[in-house]
């Protein structure tokens, strides 16, 4: 089904590509005409609209964008504004503080219940699949992603964080905000749910938030962790019993694979295998759905084996 999110999906997609090849008029000519039913994604458009101007020179047209999208209601987490290498310039115009000040004024938290789906087949269930989304993601993202381990058995959980950084943009800033998410989602599972082995999933932001909680136990321990191109930072100092699966997925051409390898010796001492997709870059394999098959065989059914 072709939704607006799908379709804000794509644009994003279009337009990062040509940012990434230097076509910043190309990716504004892009914007120019955008479809009214992305209306809810008005505040990030318009920080996209902001950045591409500023990373060619334009800081006042950029400025100008931004606060007319601030004058409708639009507001952004402050870090997206004062630490962003393409909006630098902006900082030194006359009412840039405002625009800052107005959207710290108006920064909220939402706290969403987990999303929820069971096998298909009706069977037994062999456990459950806690996905977390990547930065600028939702839970709708990590359902559709995740959603082949429900052929293999798994129920899917797709757990939101509450941390936006505009309207419609939400990520993984910190461990504790993530811990909190993840054990108010946890404590809302279906009581069916409850009791099975449960499997740390993620990508990207949400890839770093999983593979910490594997390897902390925190909020309550995980059997078992898959993430693909994590976002890693620290590692904990010791990792809790082995985990069964234990892997990590990442493209070649990922951008993120210099530190999944510089951590590499590390995730290794923690029982964790890292596979490498040739010219993948960051994203899902295109036969991920496939992978899972591989990635959680070592999971034995809990129920109606």
């Amino acid at each position: 089904m072709d939704t607006p999110e799908a379709r804000y999906d794509r644009l994003i997609d279009r337009v990062s590509a040509l940012y990434e090849e230097g076509l910043q008029p190309l990716a504004l000519d892009l914007m120019a005409d955008v479809d009214p039913e992305l209306g809810p994604w008005s505040a990030e458009l318009a920080h996209l609209r902001a950045c591409l101007l500023g990373s060619i020179g334009e800081a006042a047209e950029a400025l100008g964008v931004l606060q007319e999208a601030s004058d409708a209601g639009a507001w952004w987490e402050e870090s997206i504004l004062t630490e962003d290498d393409d909006l630098a310039d902006l900082q030194a115009l006359p009412g840039f503080q405002k625009l800052v000040a107005l959207s710290r004024d108006r920064r909220i938290t939402v706290e969403d219940p987990p999303l929820v789906a069971r096998p298909r087949d009706g069977g037994g269930v062999r456990g459950v699949v806690v996905a977390l989304h990547g930065a600028g993601q939702r839970a709708s993202h990590a359902m559709r992603d995740w959603a082949g381990v429900l052929e293999l058995g798994f129920a899917l959980v797709g757990v939101e964080s509450s941390r936006l950084m505009s309207p419609m943009y939400r990520t993984w800033p910190d461990k504790e905000a993530a811990e909190r998410d993840l054990g108010r989602a946890l404590e809302q599972l279906p009581e069916e749910l409850r009791g099975l082995p449960l499997i740390a999933a993620g990508f990207s932001a949400g890839g770093r938030v999983a593979l910490d909680w594997a390897l902390t136990g925190r909020p309550e321990p995980a059997a078992g962790v898959v993430v693909l191109a994590p976002a890693l930072r620290e590692l904990p100092a010791e990792a809790q019993g082995p985990l069964s699966p234990a892997s990590i997925v990442i493209g070649t051409d990922d951008e993120l694979l210099e530190v999944v390898d510089e951590a590499g010796e590390r995730l290794s001492e923690f029982g964790l295998s890292i596979e490498r997709v040739p010219g993948l870059t960051h994203e899902f394999p295109a036969d991920f759905a496939a992978r899972l098959t591989t990635l959680f065989s070592g999971v034995s059914r809990a129920r109606g084996a």
